[in-house]
């Protein structure tokens, strides 16, 4: 129990509450017969979303608390070596928030367990209302189900600080969260979403526009389609910026002052996935994934930009497919885009298993650090490959910047 709120609860019980609904083992030596045991729950699965019940966005409501401030003892976890809050653990504690809030919305009081394996599939928006973090203040995180279509949800979180006696906002946090069966293996179906009252309802209409938004992007992706007109002449006009004027040759290219070559613009890492980092379902903790990814695309921007960025968006965490435990974990990321203080990075990341060296596709991050004072060198692609990461990244601060 939290003091204040009755029904909040601490941010270390979150995972132990998650442990409990779907009944996961707490040791690593115990996890085969627990999944074992999940497999049996198949048979408890909705045959369709009719024969599930709706719900309400209070079913779903959570509050958590991280007293860093009344707490002292468990600040160390969270802090950098500048006294600031590491944000790649807020990251962990939002995707833990996230699970949690999906398990509540789908709860069922007749069964013991829940057959329903729910995990993240996107980090749709993180967006920042407060720069800094103070790590002798507590934390509280609030959230709710604010969409849900056939066999997906959506959990808004918003977190707070407080200060002089109260909470004043840090960020605001968009999740999609998916549920499958209890392998992994295949689709399961949510119980609907039956909004009450006009914000109720203003925040389901702006799940169904955030689902309409993410449909366009991936459609206008620049994987699949050409670049606009309009982009099209933005690269041609820095490909004729980097022409030798002395050779007039397409192959001699010369940097422009106060610029980097985009291929000069990589940091990379490598990680270990032990069972340590893994989640209720044991595979790797999409918390960790991200942490990780945002650490190393904040220590690439530090890099660039010669400074200690501020964070102002993080968007499109995509998970592809989950990460095993025993994997390695490679990490590159990319700055793609520059504008006056501003530095946008991309992580890509991919998993070799340690055995038969392939490779798969987890999460891809894209964040929006900057820098506070200093106007950063640009970035020049040189190669259409690296032009088209800088239309990418292009798109994406324009939508972290509001344009």
């Amino acid at each position: 129990m939290i003091q204040g709120n009755p029904n909040a609860i601490h941010v270390s019980n979150v995972r132990n509450r998650l442990r409990e609904i779907v009944g996961a083992s707490t040791n690593w030596r115990d996890h085969k017969q627990a999944l074992e045991e999940r497999l049996s729950l198949s048979s408890m699965l909705a045959r369709s979303q009719g024969d599930l019940p709706p719900r309400s966005m209070k079913d779903s409501s959570h509050e958590v608390h991280l007293p860093l401030g009344s707490q002292p003892h468990i600040r160390e976890k969270y802090l950098t070596h500048h006294n600031t809050v590491r944000f790649g653990r807020i990251l962990e504690d939002l995707d833990s928030l996230a699970v949690l809030i999906s398990y509540s919305h789908t709860h069922n009081p007749a069964l013991p367990r829940s057959p329903l394996s729910i995990v993240t599939a996107l980090v749709d928006k993180i967006d920042m209302r407060q720069h800094t973090i103070y790590p002798d203040r507590d934390i509280k995180f609030t959230g709710h189900v604010t969409w849900v279509g056939k066999t997906s949800i959506e959990a808004k979180m918003y977190m707070s600080q407080l200060h002089e006696g109260a909470y004043s906002p840090v960020l605001e946090a968009t999740f999609v969260m998916v549920a499958r069966d209890p392998e992994n293996k295949r689709a399961a179906y949510v119980n609907p979403l039956k909004p009450e009252g006009a914000e109720e309802e203003r925040l389901f209409q702006q799940g169904e526009v955030n689902k309409t938004r993410r449909v366009e992007l991936s459609t206008a992706s620049l994987l699949k389609v050409a670049p606009t007109a309009e982009e099209r002449k933005v690269v041609h006009s820095q490909f004729l910026s980097t022409l030798d004027p002395q050779t007039v040759s397409f192959r001699s290219r010369v940097l422009p002052p106060k610029s980097v070559w985009m291929e000069d613009a990589k940091v990379k890492g490598l990680e270990i996935c032990h069972p340590q980092e893994r989640n209720i379902f044991n595979r790797i903790f999409g918390g960790f994934l991200m942490r990780k990814a945002y650490e190393l695309g904040w220590a690439n921007a530090c890099s660039y930009g010669g400074c200690r960025p501020n964070l102002v968006a993080v968007d499109d965490i995509l998970f592809q497919k989950p990460v095993e435990i025993g994997s390695l974990l490679l990490l590159s990321s990319q700055v793609c885009y520059t504008e006056g203080n501003f530095i946008q990075v991309r992580v890509h990341t991919e998993v070799a298993g340690p055995s038969d060296g392939g490779s798969t596709t987890p999460p891809t991050c894209s964040t929006s650090p900057s820098c506070r004072t200093t106007t950063v060198p640009m970035i020049v692609p040189q190669s259409y490959g690296e032009s088209m990461l800088y239309l990418d990244g292009k798109r994406h601060f324009s939508q972290a910047a509001g344009i």
